[in-house]
């Protein structure tokens, strides 16, 4: 019987061809709406993961200033090396520790020139943050030490002044003084924050301190907690052990900020997610009025095939053999729309991850919800016009003009 039902309703759906594609369309915008939101709102997801973890592994970022409600940084004394010495030695579960400083300024190669972000570092930093070296070498010691003017460049910075030479030993001016290249950062793009993470020159801290900045300031500590160790526990060692060394009463609020990259991760891809599911929500609006229109649609049928209900019921059709009859016309439309809708949004997907350069990242488990949500959609709207059709008497059906 449901065999017999299924090929009538097919041959329904290709009598009206116009007519079905129409019905339909709703639920196929629905279908593809919804699993095009899930599936990029998932790539998006995971691109922020990504960006945050390639800034380094369990990593706490110490900054000098406390920032307020309005975005304004508070002026705070800035660290020394003596605070970021205290930091690795107090505080047991930190692996790596490493204390920069920065500033902007102009380098120039031959006639070309570019204002780029000149960081003093030791050799912890490529651990801290998890950055290996593509070409050339780290710093030597004696480098280190002597504060000597040799730099590391990361691939902004490579690809505006040499383009495809290779820099490795060539003399480039930073500011005032002359620098030689001994390496090139692998590049690490965009991060999530929308700043090129490889738009930088790396020098030796004491460099930066003596040639650029005049003083020992350090305006950033980085520090890499031990895996599986805790970060919230080692940010809470931090805060005290700074507040102690920065003489801050209890009364006072804290002058630097501990950042967490782990709760960053977490609160971002958070509001990705709900984002994702607003989205999902709003798009799956489109199925409901999808199903409307196939109940509209249904009941429109029933009114055409009146007397056609009327000769079934008259010569033995029983009452649920036309209701299964058109409720499964109402489900095999429904159906159709939510196959189409899944083609166009796998192809929307990808199409749409290019364009806006996240992940693919396909999920079968909406692309499943989805189908079988459109599916149910038919047997909810079409219900109402099944039963009518079912309910009719067939002597005012086979009366019917």
């Amino acid at each position: 019987m449901f065999v017999n039902s299924l090929l009538l309703a097919l041959r329904e759906i290709r009598r009206n061809v116009m007519r079905s594609f129409l019905t339909i369309l709703g639920i196929v915008i629905g279908v593809a709406a919804v699993i095009i939101m899930v599936t990029i709102g998932g790539g998006a997801t995971a691109q922020v993961s990504e960006q945050i973890s390639s800034l380094g592994s369990n990593l706490l970022m110490v900054r000098v200033g406390q920032r307020m409600g309005g975005g304004a940084a508070v002026p705070a004394p800035p660290f020394n090396l003596a605070d970021a010495e205290a930091i690795y030695r107090e505080v047991p579960t930190i692996t790596a520790m490493a204390p920069s400083a920065s500033q902007r300024l102009v380098v120039v190669y031959g006639n070309k020139n570019w204002s780029t972000l000149a960081t003093g570092v030791d050799n912890e930093f490529f651990k801290v943050r998890n950055w290996t070296i593509e070409d050339g070498r780290q710093f030597l010691e004696s480098e280190l030490r002597s504060g000597k003017a040799v730099c590391l460049l990361g691939q902004t910075v490579r690809s505006e002044l040499f383009g495809n030479q290779d820099p490795i030993g060539s003399q480039m001016r930073i500011g005032t003084f002359s620098c030689q290249v001994i390496g090139v950062l692998e590049a690490k793009g965009q991060s999530t924050f929308g700043s090129d993470q490889d738009d930088l020159v790396l020098l030796p801290l004491r460099t930066l301190q003596r040639r650029i900045a005049g003083n020992q300031d350090i305006s950033l500590i980085q520090v890499s907690v031990v895996e599986g160790g805790s970060t919230d526990q080692a940010k809470s060692e931090i805060e005290e052990l700074l507040r102690q060394r920065r003489h801050i009463s209890e009364t006072e609020g804290d002058n630097f900020q501990v950042m967490d990259m782990k709760e960053i991760t977490r609160m971002l891809t958070g509001t990705t997610q709900i984002l994702t599911a607003l989205l999902g929500a709003v798009a799956a609006v489109s199925l409901l009025v999808g199903g409307i229109g196939i109940m509209n649609i249904m009941l429109v049928s029933v009114t055409e095939r009146t007397r056609e209900i009327g000769i079934r019921l008259a010569i033995g059709a029983m009452e649920r053999e036309v209701l299964l009859q058109f409720l499964v016309e109402a489900v095999a439309l429904s159906s159709l729309g939510g196959f189409i809708g899944v083609i166009i949004a796998i192809s929307g997907s990808i199409g749409l991850a290019n364009l806006l350069k996240v992940p693919f990242i396909l999920n079968p488990g909406i692309i499943v919800i989805s189908f079988l949500f459109s599916a149910a959609v038919g047997v909810i709207f079409g219900f109402f016009p099944a039963r009518k059709a079912a309910r009719l008497d067939p002597i005012e059906a086979l009366r019917h003009e």
